[in-house]
């Protein structure tokens, strides 16, 4: 699941088409006629990538107990997230190019392809592929279904828009893990990937036709503009897409490497795979990231904390209740809609109380960040404890959602505000990689502790008690990190 991803297009509202420069009429809405058919299916293909997300995360359990993954476990999530870094790249700079028809159309269709794959994939390698596949295919569209808001609609939808959108996810959060979760006990898992695929054609064909008029709007531009000189290229090894590259090879590298059983090749990759990605990320965030600088650069890692507690956290919660309590798959994915739901209702209660004040944001924020962690507290103990019923680690997944829904939301607003007009594009961005990559960092590491508790005859208890260990501890350091929100004195 990717909540919050409606800020990474916030910045790209600069280029209108004739429709986007028009006066506001009275009736106006994004569901009036020029609209309504874009509207339906960029909502739709948000819709579907939110399904699809938290009903894998609903039957990976399964998958990989028939797949015999169970010892890769976190690349199942994994793979998706990281291939997802290269897809949002390739999308954007394909929209900046030729327009966001080429980069949704292929994106739609790479998406449909790693669908088929993973859904009819025999063994675990060629489900990972799928999941790969499916990631490229999730970050170009999901990057266009932001960046279309800002081409195809007028300043006084937007906002409309980006509201819609977040709540794209809502209905999926509500039935995606229910739905997986009854389709994996009643037929196979595999029905899961197969329901995207009539949803993606639907998708396309809502979508395409208004984006093509987009792309040729753009295109007819760009003619008229072609007097203008174009900024000096960067040389490709220092472009925005080697770097994503670079970092997505780093960090693979670096979860492969723990899945090892030879200790010295272990920490020799483990130690190459950093080296590789901590220079690429260095260069895809902003200045004052990788040391969380206060202002901006505390606001990205705090953003990327967040996602590796709830999401990491998350990942482990139909494992653990499938593998160790003997939940279906049904009552497992019942978690996973908990946490969405109260999600929803935090962000809400914060948005109410903010007051665009330094302390009620920075407040909110260590408020969120000490919820979160009495979430994956209770979550943990109903897990990894006999004595206390499975139905507890629901309940605790519920507290963790409100926990996560005030954070996110003070944390993301506040950096935003810190963000100067022309940089809303570069923090969005990094705001966005920070949620990917901690994301796939944590199910990753989460992975390799169950694969090492294999090498080593431990149980998949003791491997989950150090995933639930891992993300408390990233929680406590993002109570003490909220402080640095804002900058001690006003940002020059």
């Amino acid at each position: 699941m990717s909540h919050g991803v409606d800020e990474v297009a916030e910045g790209t509202g600069g280029s209108q088409t004739p429709a986007a420069a028009a006066e506001p009429t009275s009736s106006e809405s994004v569901f009036s006629g020029p609209y309504r058919a874009l509207t339906l299916g960029v909502i739709l293909s948000v819709s579907m990538v939110a399904f699809e997300s938290l009903g894998v995360a609903t039957v990976l359990p399964d998958i990989a107990r028939k797949l015999d993954g169970l010892g890769a476990y976190g690349w199942g999530l994994s793979a998706l997230m990281l291939a997802n870094i290269i897809g949002t790249v390739l999308g954007g700079r394909s929209a900046d190019r030729s327009g966001p028809w080429r980069p949704m159309a292929v994106g739609l269709a790479v998406f449909a392809v790693g669908c088929a794959v993973a859904g009819a994939a025999t063994s675990w390698p060629l489900f990972l592929l799928g999941r790969f596949t499916q990631g490229l295919g999730v970050g170009a569209v999901m990057a266009m279904a932001y960046t279309v808001i800002g081409l195809a609609y007028p300043e006084h939808l937007r906002a409309r828009m980006f509201a819609l959108l977040s709540s794209a996810w809502t209905i999926p959060s509500l039935i995606g893990p229910v739905v997986a979760g009854t389709l994996s006990d009643l037929t196979d898992w595999r029905a899961v990937f197969l329901l995207m695929l009539p949803l993606i054609a639907i998708a396309a064909v809502l979508t395409l036709p208004g984006l093509a008029k987009l792309s040729r709007s753009r295109s007819t531009a760009g003619t008229a503009d072609a007097g203008t000189p174009a900024p000096a290229a960067l040389p490709w090894w220092k472009s925005p897409l080697a770097n994503a590259v670079v970092l997505t090879v780093g960090t693979g590298l670096l979860l492969q490497a723990l899945l090892l059983k030879n200790i010295p090749l272990l920490v020799v990759l483990a130690l190459l795979g950093v080296a590789i990605a901590v220079p690429a990320l260095r260069q895809v965030t902003p200045e004052g990231t990788l040391s969380a600088r206060a202002g901006l650069g505390a606001g990205i890692v705090i953003r990327g904390l967040l996602c590796g507690v709830y999401f990491g956290s998350e990942a482990f919660l139909p494992l653990g209740l499938q593998e160790l309590r003997g939940s279906s798959a049904t009552e497992a994915g019942l978690g996973l809609s908990a946490g969405a739901i109260t999600w929803v209702l935090g962000s809400a209660w914060q948005a109410k109380r903010d007051g665009g004040s330094k302390g009620g944001r920075t407040g909110g924020v260590a408020l969120g960040f000490v919820v979160l962690l009495v979430g994956v507290a209770v979550m943990a103990l109903a897990i990894l404890t006999e004595s206390v019923p499975a139905w507890i680690a629901v309940l605790g997944w519920a507290i963790g959602g409100i926990g996560m829904g005030v954070a996110f939301n003070a944390a993301t607003t506040d950096t935003l505000e810190q963000a100067p007009a022309e940089r809303q594009g570069e923090v969005s961005g990094a705001l966005q990689l920070a949620q990917t990559l901690a994301t796939g960092l944590i199910a990753g590491l989460g992975g390799a502790a169950i694969a090492i508790a294999q090498h080593y005859d431990a149980t998949t208890r003791t491997a989950l008690f150090g995933v639930f260990a891992l993300t408390g501890a990233l929680a406590l350091i993002g109570v003490l990190l909220s402080r640095r929100l804002r900058p001690a004195s006003p940002a020059r």
